[in-house]
């Protein structure tokens, strides 16, 4: 893969939707597929963490990459997640989607099991010789095996079908020391980061995009974003980032993930249907707050209308100091909690 080639701009980990069952709604996965392509974003991303994907079988898994290359038809590229319980099953489903000509797959570190950086290097380095299809690395420490930069490094230099890594770890200093350690070696390689809540800062110290699912919702406002910082217009970025921030805030630390994201797809006319996970008898509650509270955020921008009897009215206009710090605090107590700051 040459520089010019290498994975870049928004690509969407995207919700699934199910029907009455509980089974894979293929119509309204078709239509959101459709959807998004039309709102400008760069790449698909299924079957990743906003997708469920550990919450479906592997048929299923197949199906829903299958469903969605079937309809984006080679109009955008498809980085599919491809995490199964062990390197044979994981290699199998390389050999599938790169039969489905999905452009990469994502592979997330071994997770349930703790791992040392030298059993993280020779997990990949096994899929790394064996897979027909480009990688991309998945760095989630919250969730899985953390990939360190020593072992980024190694994979890059051994393995030319690893290409890229996704880093959701959030952090800014640990994705700036693996542009450094690589980028010299494998031109190539793309950085990709998985946290909106840093998404500006991370284009402009050297990602090459980001895999957001915040971009499920408003695939508008990430697209604006990307599109602001490619032509260096970093003020008006960082205004959007801020209200992106909003949304992102109420989404994820509103509800157990991804059931706000969900919500909110849900709000910009997709039958999502009901997640696969049972919730309690408050965490219903809470989701019908949260869906009154993301319909008002997202009246603000004209993406819905408000809610019956309105919303509270905050003044408008750009973010405030306090505002920001209050974003600032609370990215930061949720770092901390997850173990990573």
């Amino acid at each position: 893969m040459t520089n010019a080639n290498r994975l870049r701009g928004i690509f969407t980990p995207n919700i699934v939707p199910l029907d009455g069952r509980g089974d894979i709604h293929e119509a309204e996965l078709r239509r959101y597929t459709d959807w998004l392509i039309a709102k400008g974003v760069h790449g698909l991303y299924p079957n990743g963490s906003t997708g469920e994907f550990t919450r479906f079988t592997p048929e299923e898994r197949r199906r829903i990459v299958a469903i969605m290359a079937d309809q984006t038809a080679g109009r955008v590229p498809i980085l599919a997640g491809a995490a199964e319980a062990n390197v044979k099953e994981t290699i199998a489903a390389c050999e599938y989607y790169h039969s489905l000509g999905v452009r990469a797959v994502a592979i997330v570190s071994p997770y349930y099991y703790k791992l040392s950086p030298a059993a993280v290097y020779a997990y990949f380095l096994e899929i790394g010789r064996n897979t027909p299809i480009d990688v991309t690395l998945y760095n989630i420490p919250m969730f899985a095996s953390p990939i360190d930069v020593p072992t980024v490094q190694r994979l890059a230099e051994e393995c030319p079908k690893i290409v890229a890594i996704k880093d959701s770890s959030g952090d800014l200093p640990h994705m700036m020391r693996m542009i450094a350690a690589v980028r010299p070696l494998r031109p190539d390689f793309s950085f990709l980061t998985g946290w909106e809540a840093a998404l500006l800062p991370m284009l402009i110290v050297g990602c090459d995009g980001g895999t957001n699912a915040t971009s499920g919702v408003v695939p508008e406002v990430t697209r604006k974003l990307y599109d602001l910082v490619q032509a260096g217009k970093i003020d008006e970025a960082r205004d959007i980032q801020y209200k992106l921030l909003k949304l992102f805030d109420a989404m994820l630390y509103s509800a157990d993930f991804p059931e706000g994201f969900r919500a909110a797809v849900g709000l910009r006319g997709f039958n999502t249907g009901v997640g696969r996970q049972p919730l309690a008898p408050q965490q219903h509650e809470q989701l019908a707050t949260l869906r009154n509270t993301l319909q008002c955020i997202l009246a603000e921008s004209g993406f819905a209308d408000e809610p019956v009897g309105g919303c509270k009215t905050t003044g408008g206009g750009s973010s405030t100091p306090d505002d920001v710090s209050r974003i600032v605090q609370g990215v930061i107590a949720e770092l901390k909690r997850r173990g990573i700051a």
